[in-house]
């Protein structure tokens, strides 16, 4: 053989091997994700202990889309992975992020519920250039207002908190908590009660609120209404709490608790459905 076809040879071996040693796609430890259907790239964030099975229904009812649902590792069921220490939620914000750029999506929009919406917030204000647009239901920039407080008011009951689940005797106590507030056979029962302490706690000290004027990405609140006497009262408080997003576009779905995708699954849909086609 003479020197050029060597050259050539060698050439093509390399070629022919490059894809063995191409880096591998990045593998999230805070989450894992399903990928259903095809289209424009929708990525579902369920709430505090909820698995991806939230979505189920919002999923099959408004369909053309490429859905990216993630579960939290450590919530229903899932090992605890990446999540086995330290803080939850702004790392699972950026390994969010780092999968939206290592799967090469263009601009998803990013649909979060309860402490999703927190984090859906949180990629839309720290890394704009990501979202293509948010929805959140049924959460507040501030996640104890849901409940009234402020996050200066929480802070003490959230440490007392991480340090009472962090014996075994708190463990086993807090586990029938969640399982005493989940309806039968609820993937949230088997949320691992650590992870899910230090989420609350990192979520009882979160203001969203100074950094929503950085969200550049339409913006949308879906929010529930449970008892009409009381809707002037959400009203009023959702709007206050959003009105650093002059940019944001609230909904009420009245007949709704929290879980606005169970409770009033047809009207929510209707929701989603109107917010991807914008």
């Amino acid at each position: 053989m003479n020197r050029r076809l060597f050259l050539l040879a060698g050439a093509a071996l390399c070629l022919a091997a490059a894809p063995a040693f191409a880096a591998a796609p990045f593998a999230p430890t805070r989450f894992s994700v399903e990928v259903r259907g095809s289209g424009p790239d929708v990525i579902l964030i369920p709430g505090l202990t909820s698995g991806r099975d939230v979505w189920a229904s919002t999923v099959s009812a408004v369909p053309g889309y490429r859905y990216h649902l993630i579960q939290v590792a450590g919530f229903a069921g899932d090992p605890a992975r990446g999540n086995r220490n330290g803080p939850v939620v702004a790392p699972l914000a950026t390994e969010i992020v780092r999968y939206i750029v290592d799967r090469r999506l263009d601009r998803p929009a990013i649909i979060g519920h309860s402490m999703g919406g927190t984090l859906a917030m949180i990629i839309g204000s720290r890394a704009p250039a990501v979202a293509g647009r948010i929805m959140v239901v049924d959460m507040l920039p501030q996640p104890v207002g849901l409940f009234g407080g402020r996050s200066s008011e929480w802070g003490p009951l959230a440490d007392s908190l991480g340090r009472f689940v962090g014996t075994p005797e708190g463990r086993n106590l807090f586990a029938g908590f969640m399982a005493a507030f989940s309806p039968p056979n609820a993937g949230n029962r088997r949320s691992d009660p650590d992870v899910t302490a230090r989420a609350m706690h990192e979520l009882a000290a979160t203001d969203m609120g100074p950094e929503l004027p950085r969200i550049r990405a339409p913006f949308t609140v879906v929010y529930g209404s449970p008892d009409p006497r009381a809707r002037a009262v959400i009203d009023r408080s959702f709007t206050r709490a959003y009105a650093r997003a002059p940019t944001a576009r609230l909904i009420r779905v009245d007949g709704s608790g929290h879980m606005v995708m169970h409770d009033q699954p047809a009207r929510f849909q209707a929701a989603v459905r109107e917010f991807l086609a914008r």
